[in-house]
């Protein structure tokens, strides 16, 4: 099947992918109550994409990010957040959590990872960052699965950069 003709499942099964849709509002209202602002929330987000390799979402969730204060800086600085003093302690947190999610497949939350977590972030944001983290990573296998694609942008700096 060509990437053309792929199924998309966000169309092919519109019920399961609203239900999906709604989780994760769920999801951020938790997080929002929590005390789990935007810039937090989309820095986490945009690192679990960039891991899965979903180019749709790290573009929805950079442009998220923009909106919520977040630099080009940042945002070049999250593929090397452990080498970068950018981060504040609560942000690097996130980041290593969202790691865990992406890689859970490997040993699950390691001990180390949920003490240094749990010892920065409280109970509540620990318990909301991970709902976040769980539909972002059920959102990057769809949209993959799907292929979506993420063409260049028309007239937008990078192109007025380029011209």
């Amino acid at each position: 099947m060509s990437a053309e003709r792929r199924v998309h499942l966000s169309r092919s099964a519109r019920p399961a992918y609203d239900a999906l849709d709604a989780f994760s509002q769920t999801a951020a209202r938790i997080a929002a109550e929590a005390g789990i602002d935007d810039r937090l929330k989309e820095i986490a987000l945009i690192h679990s994409s960039q891991l899965n390799g979903c180019a749709y979402c790290v573009r929805v969730h950079v442009e998220r990010g923009v909106a919520a204060g977040l630099t080009a800086d940042e945002i070049a600085q999250l593929a090397t957040w452990r080498e970068s003093g950018v981060f504040s302690a609560r942000e690097r947190a996130a980041l290593e959590l969202a790691e865990s999610y992406v890689f859970i497949h490997e040993e699950g939350i390691p001990d180390e990872v949920y003490d240094h977590v749990g010892g920065i972030l409280s109970e509540q944001e620990y318990v909301a960052l991970s709902w976040l983290l769980v539909a972002i990573n059920a959102f990057n296998r769809i949209t993959i699965a799907g292929k979506y694609p993420v063409p260049p942008r028309r007239g937008g700096p990078a192109a007025s950069e380029s011209a």
